[in-house]
């Protein structure tokens, strides 16, 4: 007998999936070794999506840039690296999934790098030639 498996959700429905995000949360003993000490914002995926929004075409902005904006807005003392690069992945991947199906207002795709390091944020038709290498 064999289970039936849930259908995959599509990047925009993991992109308006909050599950209780965005929530703060204090930084735990094992985090404060590279993160410090006091609090982390936990972002919601839309909370990403709409800061890559806001870059202007062809402009550049950092993850840290990211997480510094969503600290301030929550509060917090830093944005979670982690949950703020899964979020833009999955915020570029519904942009195309978004234009693939014709659609016009969507977050341009960005390429991601770590570490204060600079990520141009494309468009569209741009990202997704480079999705599909």
């Amino acid at each position: 007998m064999s289970a039936k498996s849930k259908p995959r959700k599509s990047w925009q429905e993991k992109l308006a999936d909050s599950k209780g995000l965005p929530k703060v949360e204090e930084i735990t003993d094992k985090m404060s070794k590279r993160w410090g000490t006091d609090t982390v914002v936990i972002p919601a995926p839309k909370e990403v999506d709409e800061i890559m929004r806001k870059v202007p075409k062809g402009k550049l902005i950092t993850i840290n840039e990211i997480r510094a904006m969503l600290a301030q807005k929550h509060g917090a003392t830093i944005g979670c690296p982690i949950t703020t690069g899964i979020f833009t992945w999955v915020a570029a991947h519904a942009a195309a999934e978004a234009a693939a199906e014709g659609k016009q207002d969507i977050s341009p795709g960005c390429t991601l790098v770590n570490r204060g390091a600079r990520h141009l944020c494309l468009n569209t038709q741009s990202f997704q030639q480079i999705l599909h290498l």
